[in-house]
């Protein structure tokens, strides 16, 4: 039999070459956030890459909480982000790690480069010190505190720790070349004096290392073989080999670069989320207009559309941007055959069948997905009083409008033909009551076929329905006219977000919970919210509508 050929992206590619040559023994992936806001839709694509590449090759998966940094990390965040990698499905099983528990390890690191004569404190302040660095045409200058003796390096150093000097009167430096055509090579600050309390150490440290030294240092700990990151760390991973080779690590860890996915259209940046949370633009980090995967988890997304949304986009070097409506076109293609076709009136108009029994009511067998028997059926009850949508009446229609309309027929889904006979209007001209027959020769189901009519309009039975809140999404940035204004604030659409307060529910929707998710049908996919619904007061964000002009090439 003929074997298939798989294609690799070039980080497998890489990793294939790195176990045949046996310079490891098994691949070891880490997920390494900083703990200074939520998760975006990017990162799960890091997430799923790392988690995916350890499966793939049989290894192991870290979650790390890289938190070297307190003036921004808080608990929550940290518990957002277990919470949002769980529901993605990497399961780091009983391998969670912080970067901070290796506090005293990388005190020892940096003990060990000044030892070696590769680290030195030094007195400049932060402004000298970039005066001091260089551009990147001009190479940079040595620091008058360059040259300090090793002895006197340790000691300053012990007195950093021992808090003896103020919030950036000192720092370590890693002694590299101040000449480098690389600015991070030029003796890049290491240790920082900060006087925080840590989440994890609370008063413990004084001293803070930086990220680009203490990252590669939580790898070699914990024995990952391929740190994978995007893009913009390219320029760091001289300095990350650096770090790993004076350390004398035992088979260091690899550093690969990806390029990041960027949606278009799209608000990622914490900052300016933080200020839309500050400024109550939106509720929370977790607002069903952001692409944050707890705001994507409340709006109704799945795990599993977005792995298929990373799967579409895929691993390259090179980076690109990705249309919003790609993500849409996965959770649709998710939910089609997953969820029941319900009914649901968002725009509610009362319907009368005048020649309908009065008081009774028939219960009617329907699908929950006429694509998915194995979703079964459902019964639910018609009667004389129904609500229709709005905009399935029209006093006046133009050519071709197949819906209700004087003396015209339409089939009610699931029930009868109904003919409209007259309507009534309130005294502001709105129109409050549509008053139809109906035919009860035929039934659906009955095999009927004497005539036929060319619409169908879905329905729920007034006395029996429930009522909801409705939340309509759009963008939360003006499409047309850019992300951002010139000034850097966010080009908010004030139409983001639409609600409506009087939609009503067949009755199959009594036992509906926080993430449930349903079709709506004729109107979209719709999920329970989690932060605002309750079973006396459901509310509903749509997830998407049924139409999209993306298309999967």
């Amino acid at each position: 039999m003929e074997e298939i050929a798989v294609s690799k992206n070039f980080i497998e590619q890489i990793i294939d070459k790195d176990l045949e040559e046996g310079y490891y023994d098994m691949v070891h992936t880490r997920f390494p956030p900083e703990p200074n806001g939520y998760l975006h839709i990017g990162h799960a694509k890091s997430i799923l890459l790392n988690y995916g590449l350890a499966k793939k090759y049989n290894g192991q998966f870290n979650m790390r909480f890289d938190d070297t940094n307190p003036t921004k990390e808080k608990t929550e965040f940290v518990e957002s982000i277990k919470e949002d990698i769980m529901w993605l499905g990497a399961d780091w099983e009983d391998r969670l790690f912080f970067a901070s528990n290796y506090f005293d390890q990388m005190y020892e690191a940096a003990v060990k480069l000044i030892k070696k004569g590769k680290a030195y404190v030094c007195d400049l302040t932060a402004e000298q010190i970039r005066e001091f660095r260089g551009t990147l045409t001009a190479p940079g200058k040595n620091s008058p505190f360059r040259n300090r003796s090793i002895d006197e390096n340790m000691q300053l150093f012990e007195d950093m720790k021992n808090d003896k000097f103020q919030d950036g009167e000192k720092v370590l430096r890693a002694k590299i070349d101040m000449a480098s055509p690389n600015i991070n090579m030029r003796d890049p600050i290491i240790y920082r004096v900060a006087h925080m309390t840590h989440h994890n150490t609370g008063d413990k440290w004084c001293i803070y290392p930086m990220y680009d030294f203490a990252h590669p240092i939580e790898d070699a700990i914990e024995g990952i073989t391929h740190s994978i990151c995007t893009l913009e760390f390219e320029d760091h991973r001289p300095l990350y080999d650096w770090v790993v080779r004076e350390l004398e690590y035992d088979k260091p860890p690899k550093q690969i670069e990806f390029a990041k996915l960027y949606l278009t259209n799209v608000v990622t940046g914490k900052r300016y989320i933080k200020k839309l949370v500050e400024d109550g633009v939106v509720d929370g980090w977790d607002d069903p207009r952001l692409v944050s995967i707890a705001a994507l988890r409340r709006r109704g997304f799945t795990p599993e559309s977005i792995k298929m949304f990373v799967e579409l986009c895929g691993v390259s070097k090179a980076n690109s941007s990705v249309d919003y409506a790609m993500l849409e076109y996965c959770v649709r293609e998710d939910l089609k055959l997953k969820k029941s076709r319900m009914m649901a009136i968002l725009d509610p108009i009362k319907l009368i069948i005048d020649n309908y029994p009065d008081g009774e009511v028939e219960y009617l067998d329907v699908a929950n997905n006429m694509e998915n028997e194995e979703l079964g059926s459902r019964q639910v009850p018609f009667c004389k009083e129904l609500y229709i949508e709005r905009d399935d009446f029209m006093e006046e229609p133009p050519k071709k409008y197949f819906r209700l309309f004087p003396g015209n027929e339409v089939r009610l889904m699931n029930a009868y033909f109904v003919k409209c006979e007259s309507f009534v209007k309130d005294s502001e001209g709105k129109i409050t009551e549509v008053h139809c027959t109906y035919d009860p020769v035929t039934k659906c189901g009955t095999g009927f076929s004497e005539r036929k009519v060319k619409g169908t309009i879905h329905w729920v039975p007034a006395p029996y329905a429930l009522k909801c809140e409705v939340r309509l999404y759009e963008n939360i940035v003006n499409e047309e006219a850019g992300v951002y204004n010139e000034d850097g604030s966010i080009n908010l659409n004030p139409n983001s977000l639409t609600v409506l307060r009087e939609c009503y529910l067949e009755p199959s929707f009594d036992k509906a919970k926080a993430y449930d998710s349903y079709q709506f049908v004729r109107n979209g996919f719709f999920c329970i919210d989690s932060k605002d619904s309750t079973p006396e007061k459901l509310v509903f964000n749509r997830i998407v509508s049924l139409k999209s002009s993306f298309k999967l090439k």
